[in-house]
């Protein structure tokens, strides 16, 4: 049988350039790629070649395909592809994984284009023998493929793939890159271009969405979905029939029309909503989009060899990967966590309030350690409000299916309500959250010193007061803790992890298991006032609202930091919180550290009228300024353009984040940018902050010096 080549590459060539990679990673998890003859069902004695990657680790190590991997997959096609008796090949990976994508650990070794350029080619290479081999190629997805995994799927003439499979995706925007090894041009020509830009940037950019099996087969990703348990099985005998030409598959056609320049609009449109152009890979990847309507595979695969090459160069790909190595790492195993030994068993939880806060903090403590969960308030009603919050949530679920009628009852009957506080008195752990105030919380804590276990935890979810002044006076202030939420508590994924001045390492190692079990990232902060997230963002806001009070106009001063590609604006940070809570934060950190944290004459307007924020909203949901609002702040005549705001703001962070790293409050310039990530949502292709104020000179100009070293979070050449 004859191999048909149309690859770039001659074998020489791709040979060579594997060597070159493989040079530059040289500590990559290589993942083997194994073949077995298979009896092809319906096609009398036929055989065909199934490929399994396996790195050989558990689903926890999912497979990745660096330049040696990719060399071993090479081989195994090129093996099956050169027998005369091989009549279909097939590709699948070890249990619940297909492939993670490329293997993104060597990126920051790499120091040249060409380099990069290698990556690239290697890819394009192996795959393209899939899609132009003169048998047929099937891919069988049977669980986790993103980004690389995807795009080997995609290059196959067939898919099926699991119902169970979950981690379907081109994640590559999330990240500041796109998807490189044809997945620009595969995909919108197989389910065209508007499904195309739901996968490649609106579901990378909002939060790194995810496909499941079944909205990846009902794309037109998959051709043919089975059930999880016998899924190889079942797509070993629907490849036969394909093969045995008993059974066609049609797609559906592609409109290349009009509809294809929408879909680029609309993908343009959420890309600037999201990152305000600072993020150059979902645009590459919108070109490299709009161009797969009329190219060639060969030039489309040309276009994105140079368009990665330059990406994998650039400081927002760096600092796009150095966020998700802290994501992926650093946030797993918090700096500076005592042993784990030493953490307590927690099959009791105690919550202190039943407003919005306490029934979120319910429901997940419930859905998260499946142990009883009591929650009290000052009067019953109080409570029935809380535990009703509680059951609602309980029926969207339900409703929304994420989780089964049992699971629902169990959740139900685990969330119990009292007004009496003895009843923690079985409790392990029990968090307060009630109102911001100081001796209101020192209050509850010395009520429930009187009905907790001598092992109970306290711990107490507030944004901004010292937790050594609330355990001062207790009999063991050894036991309390700060773990403070961010909201929605469902969606933002961080904790920050207080340790006070005599919190013990048993309290603080239980604080982070129970962090861990809620499948949340904690990050260990000192004790100090408003902590990492809400100090920057109030330091922040301190600054943007000053230059309105100053005179620049609202619109201005609002939309100055869209550069940086924040999830929202200042003031729609403002209308979410709430202006009372900002100005009681401010107020808090303008005690505690004097004039940088100012307290705004118009901030204190707007509670004193009880306005919900700067903006209203049109009938049609446009915010606006109305004349009311705007007759409540004291302007100045000294206004300051978008590009001043944004570089006192910027200067404020470089000057807060250097004070806070010298107070210890965190370990290293690493865990606020976690911080900034997981709990405000900033951007990826940013880093956080710290390789932002870095790469732009700002930390140099207002401390004198980096926060990271060169290298880090962008190309070591720069």
């Amino acid at each position: 049988m004859s191999i048909q080549i149309d690859n770039a590459l001659t074998a020489e060539r791709l040979a060579a350039r594997i060597e070159q990679a493989s040079a530059v990673a040289s500590d990559e998890v290589v993942t083997r790629a194994l073949s077995r003859d298979v009896a092809l069902p319906h096609n009398f004695g036929k055989t065909a070649v199934l490929i399994t990657l396996d790195n050989g680790f558990d689903h926890r190590r999912p497979n990745t395909l660096g330049p040696r991997s990719l060399g071993e997959l090479n081989e195994a096609i090129d093996a099956a592809l050169a027998r005369e008796d091989v009549a279909a090949l097939m590709i699948t990976g070890k249990p619940y994984i297909l492939a993670a994508g490329a293997d993104l650990s060597a990126v920051p070794k790499i120091t040249s284009l060409d380099q990069g350029k290698a990556i690239a080619q290697i890819g394009h290479a192996v795959f393209d023998k899939l899609h132009t081999a003169a048998i047929p190629t099937f891919a069988f997805i049977n669980g986790l493929a993103l980004g690389g995994g995807l795009e080997l799927g995609l290059h196959c003439r067939y898919r099926t793939i699991s119902a169970a499979a979950q981690g379907i995706g081109l994640p590559e925007c999330f990240l500041g890159m796109f998807p490189g090894w044809g997945g620009t041009y595969l995909l919108p020509n197989l389910i065209g271009a508007e499904s195309a830009v739901r996968v490649i940037i609106e579901n990378a950019l909002n939060s790194n969405t995810m496909l499941d099996g079944t909205a990846a087969h009902s794309l037109g990703i998959a051709d043919a979905i089975f059930d999880g348990a016998d899924f190889l099985e079942r797509s070993f005998d629907w490849a036969g029939q394909v093969v045995a030409e008993r059974l066609s598959v049609d797609r559906p056609e592609v409109d290349r029309g009009a509809a294809w320049d929408a879909a680029i609009k609309r993908g343009k449109k959420i890309a600037d909503a999201k990152t305000s152009g600072a993020a150059p890979g979902p645009y590459k990847a919108l070109e490299l989009m709009a161009a797969a309507r009329t190219a060639d595979r060969r030039s489309a695969y040309a276009a994105e060899d140079e368009g990665l090459a330059e990406l994998l160069m650039s400081p927002q790909l760096r600092a796009g990967l150095y966020a998700f190595d802290l994501v992926q790492k650093r946030a797993k195993r918090p700096a500076g966590a005592p042993d784990r030994s030493l953490a307590r068993a927690v099959s009791s939880v105690g919550i202190v309030g039943a407003g919005l806060m306490a029934g979120q903090l319910a429901l997940l403590f419930a859905r998260r350690l499946e142990v009883p969960v009591i929650i009290t308030d000052l009067d019953q009603q109080r409570v029935d409000r809380g535990l009703t919050y509680v059951r609602g949530e309980i029926d969207k679920l339900l409703i929304k299916k994420r989780i089964s009628p049992d699971k629902a009852n169990r959740l139900r009957a685990l969330v119990v309500g009292t007004i009496d506080r003895a009843a923690y008195g079985q409790c392990d752990f029990v968090i307060e959250a009630v109102f911001e105030e100081l001796e209101v919380k020192r209050a509850v804590f010395a009520e429930l010193e009187k009905h907790i276990s001598a092992d109970c935890i306290l711990a107490t979810n507030t944004s901004s007061l010292s937790v050594s002044a609330m355990a001062a006076d207790l009999a063991h202030p050894e036991r309390v803790v700060g773990f403070h939420f961010f909201n929605p508590v469902a969606v933002l994924p961080l904790l920050e992890v207080v340790r006070g001045q005599q919190t013990s390492d048993a309290t603080l190692a239980t604080a982070l298991f129970v962090a861990k079990e809620l499948r949340k990232n904690a990050v260990l902060v000192k004790d100090a006032p408003a902590f990492v997230v809400n100090r920057l963002l109030t330091r922040l806001m301190g600054e943007v609202t000053k230059a309105v009070d100053e005179g620049t106009p609202i619109e201005v001063a609002d939309t100055a930091l869209r550069p940086l590609g924040l999830p929202m604006t200042p003031f729609a940070l403002l209308q979410l919180v709430g202006p009372a809570v900002a100005l009681h934060v401010a107020e808090t950190l303008n005690g505690a550290f004097g004039d940088r944290f100012g307290v705004s004459p118009s901030l204190k307007a707007l509670v004193a009228a009880d306005r919900p924020g700067i903006y209203d909203l049109t009938p049609d949901g446009r915010p606006y300024v109305s004349d009311e609002t705007r007759a409540l702040f004291s302007v100045g005549d000294a206004p300051s353009t978008a590009e001043q705001v944004r570089e006192r703001a910027t200067a404020a962070l470089a000057d807060e984040i250097g004070l806070m790293l010298r107070e210890g409050v965190v370990a290293a310039p690493m865990d606020i940018d976690l911080c900034l990530i997981l709990g405000a949502g900033w951007p990826f292709h940013n880093g956080g902050i710290t390789p932002y104020l870095d790469r732009e000179g700002i930390s140099e100009r207002v401390i004198g010096r980096r926060f990271l070293p060169k290298g880090i979070a962008e190309p070591a050449a720069t």
